[in-house]
């Protein structure tokens, strides 16, 4: 559908643009919702920022952003779209592998 903007009136193109801006957050938060259900509260996250990379816990959803909390303490507020899971070790995997590595 093409809308001919050549031919509207300076209060038809506010209305207009109105709507179009309206829709955009709808679907900025549409996405930012997507992107928050792949996680849980709790979840082990990590994402890069000017810093590096950062490892924390997943501890609050908010209307478009998340809160993480690093293992250094610190508490940030991102858009969901930068996290990444982090896959726990287990010790005993780590060791394991370790040693086979060690006897090879």
């Amino acid at each position: 559908m093409m809308i001919d903007i050549d031919q509207m009136t300076m209060e038809e193109l506010e209305q207009l643009n109105e709507r179009i801006v309206e829709r955009l957050k709808f679907l900025d938060t549409l996405h930012a919702h997507q992107s928050m259900m792949a996680f849980n509260i709790g979840a082990r996250v990590s994402f890069d920022s000017k810093r590096g990379r950062q490892v924390g816990i997943l501890t609050k959803f908010n209307q478009k952003t998340v809160v993480v909390v690093t293992d250094d303490g610190s508490r940030w507020r991102i858009s969901p779209q930068m996290l990444s899971k982090v896959k726990d070790v287990k010790p005993e995997q780590s060791v394991i592998y370790y040693n086979k590595k060690a006897k090879e």
